[in-house]
């Protein structure tokens, strides 16, 4: 599966989701469910790259103003709703992490005092969730996937970029200035 297809599906389940009113995570899942396993396996192959793409301090910094802290696990999840957010959004972030100041549930849970703004745990189990669908198994994701990736692939490490202090407002301001803004009190 290339890039583009895989945009594709993530774009057709954000439209299904807000035609259908279900939650994204469950069009994709639908979507997902209905193409046969090795095109379940290529979806998840093409989002673990765009999900590790995202693995970089200065994202997982914005992540971290967005969501009043941000684990490792939480962060995974940050890293999924940015890809939920569909081709455009995902590329402005790997641009820019500071551009997601201008998404409006990012402003709107920022003056709310919400935290919960772009995390989607779900979304990171949606090709497992299709293929238990589609075999009855809950583990045959995991055995297809053992099978489909190379040791390689799996012992890959990535570079991060440099790493900073999240809290030190002053850092965080000059690293990701609109977010901070958003984010810290102006005695910060």
């Amino acid at each position: 599966m290339d890039i583009d297809r895989f945009w594709n599906i993530i774009e057709r389940a954000s439209s299904s989701a807000a035609d259908s009113g279900v939650l994204f995570d469950e069009a994709l899942l639908d979507l997902l469910a209905g193409r046969p396993p090795q095109e379940i396996l290529e979806y998840a192959e093409r989002f673990d790259e765009v999900h590790d793409a995202l693995y970089r301090w200065d994202v997982w910094a914005a992540a971290y103003l967005i969501g009043g802290g941000c684990s490792d696990d939480s962060f995974m999840d940050f890293r999924a709703g940015v890809i939920a957010l569909g081709r455009d959004w995902y590329d402005r972030t790997v641009l820019d992490p500071d551009s997601l100041a201008e998404r409006p549930a990012v402003i709107e849970a920022a003056g709310a005092h919400r935290d919960e703004a772009l995390f989607y745990e779900d979304v990171n189990y949606a090709a497992s969730g299709a293929f238990e669908r589609l075999t009855g198994d809950p583990d045959a994701f995991y055995k297809a996937w053992a099978e489909y990736r190379s040791a390689a692939e799996q012992d890959s490490e990535a570079d991060m970029g440099e790493d900073f202090d999240f809290d030190d407002a002053a850092e965080m301001h000059r690293r990701l200035p609109r977010l901070a803004r958003l984010y810290f009190k102006a005695d910060d």
